[in-house]
């Protein structure tokens, strides 16, 4: 058996970039992304410095998160080991760069698909190194096959103290470092040099490594860039299924207080608008793949490890449900609707909640692992529905009112409460540096104060008054919009800690 990994000998490498330059003309990789860089950090104060060379790339790690994630299988374990590739089968979905702890994978902006280092395979088919090992001018770059122990190189690995980028990660990397600072592995002990880093163009470092800071041993001089992946369009999604799964869970819950027989507002509107939001989030989700033409790979594809294929399963069967809840509202038939009210409740916690199970893959982004994610969403749901209820209660009559309001503040009670426990327990430093970048003035204004703060105390004045639809609607319109903002700070704080 074969299991090829590659030592790199960071006091024999010179920073030469040969490595990058032979890699970007053999795999034609386009200006502006890298399977294979150069990162130099700078230690000590003048005129005591250093400047220390270490190559980045894939770990072709033994448990890799990104083929887990791949919802097509694009990700694959090759024979000998490596994690290779498909471009035919990409739908460019970005989640595999979520997963990846290592910051190796980009999108290949001429094809629209995931690319990383794939240990030019295609080379050592024919028996032949890859081309960063030929061009090497120090010998920097040595590959082993660590099942083999009379393999040279993994003799070496065996007998020498290497090193490998985010062991905590428990992703058993199989790229081994020999004589790298611990600051150029660690990106979380480097400082960004505020020269510009040379000719590179970066992304901006997390807000706790200042020069001097705690923890900060270094200074990054240069490295490559690193584009955010999950946007606006992944925070909205998140805010438009909350809604879909939210009013049936409500209508759900009317049903079980006897008023399964309010056809309009039990029967007919939850399903709609649920559909309506339902195929918003599908939108939503095929727009932001990169090859959305090829979005029906995640049936036809299906990698049933991931989430995002699970989420598609689950996503059509509460689209299902949500179809034979207009049938049964449409004709009337309380007793179906009482049938029905079970599954909508859990299909619509299914639909809420798979993506704390998503997140949970996305192994690189240490705020996202939070077991508070779950009981998070599930809250923003109860929140969503009973927010939609209020703004329908504009149009249409609303039985139990009351009950819709309680549900409403209850769930902005719990929000509330779970977002305060995020925010002040103890995490990783990954989790420490992504939430002081998340907490600004943007998620306490529009996060805390109009998505929590503001519809509690209108919805509680509603209910100490006995008000009518107007101030719970503008109460369930503020708890939606806070809501976005509250889940695209979250979605953009865990991208934004350096993981390279």
């Amino acid at each position: 058996m074969t299991r090829l990994g590659f030592l790199l000998d960071s006091e024999s490498c010179i920073g030469c970039h040969a490595c990058t330059v032979a890699c970007k003309s053999e795999h034609e990789v386009p200006l502006g992304v890298n399977r294979t860089w150069v990162k130099y950090i700078e230690t000590g104060t003048f005129p005591d410095v250093n400047r220390h060379f270490s190559v980045m790339r894939c770990n072709h790690c033994d448990n890799a998160p990104c083929i887990t994630i791949c919802p097509t299988g694009a990700l694959f374990r090759a024979a000998n080991g490596v994690v290779d590739f498909d471009d035919g089968n990409c739908i460019g979905c970005k989640g595999c760069m979520n997963a990846c702890p290592y910051d190796a994978i980009y999108i290949n902006p001429a094809t629209n698909t995931a690319n990383k280092c794939n240990f030019c395979n295609h080379r050592i088919e024919q028996g032949l190194e890859p081309s960063c090992v030929v061009v090497c001018p120090t010998h920097a770059i040595k590959v082993a096959d660590l099942d083999d122990p009379n393999d040279e190189t993994t003799r070496l690995i065996a007998r020498r103290d290497t090193a490998v980028r985010a062991p905590e990660q428990q992703t058993l990397p199989k790229v081994h470092y020999l004589g790298a600072a611990s600051a150029s592995l660690d990106p979380l002990q480097t400082a960004i040099a505020p020269d510009g880093m040379i000719w590179a163009d970066t992304t901006p470092q997390h807000p706790t490594a200042e020069p001097g800071g705690p923890g900060v041993e270094a200074r990054t001089a240069y490295t490559t860039a690193h584009a955010m992946t999950w946007k606006a369009k992944v925070s909205s999604y998140l805010v438009t299924k909350a809604i879909a799964a939210g009013v049936m869970a409500v209508a759900a819950l009317l049903v079980v207080l006897g008023h399964g027989d309010a056809e309009a507002a039990v029967g007919v509107m939850p399903p709609l608008a649920a559909g309506f939001f339902l195929a918003v989030t599908g939108g939503l989700l095929i727009a932001d793949l990169r090859r959305p033409e090829r979005f029906y790979y995640l049936l036809t594809r299906a990698n049933r490890r991931s989430w995002l294929v699970k989420g598609a399963w689950v996503l059509g069967a509460f689209a299902a449900l949500c179809g034979a809840w207009f049938v049964a509202g449409v004709v009337g038939s309380a007793g179906a609707l009482a049938v029905l009210a079970g599954p909508a409740m859990l299909l619509g916690a299914a639909t809420a909640g798979y993506t704390a199970f998503l997140f949970g893959q996305c192994e690189g982004r240490d705020l996202w692992q939070s077991s508070l994610l779950l009981p998070t969403l599930l809250a923003q749901a109860v929140v969503a529905g009973a927010a939609a209820y209020s703004l329908a209660g504009l149009a249409i009559e609303v039985p139990a009112a009351a009950a819709v309001r309680w549900t409403m503040l209850t769930g902005l009670v719990a929000c509330g409460a779970l977002i305060g426990a995020e925010m002040t327990s103890r995490g990783t430093p990954h989790v420490e540096a992504a939430v002081a970048a998340m907490t600004d003035a943007r998620f306490w204004v529009g996060g805390v104060v109009v998505g929590l703060v503001l519809p509690a105390v209108a919805i509680a004045a509603a209910l100490a008054a006995g008000s009518g639809a107007a101030l719970p609607a503008a109460a369930g319109l503020a708890a939606l919009l806070g809501m976005w903002f509250y889940e695209d700070s979250f979605v953009r704080a865990g991208q934004s800690v350096p993981l390279s």
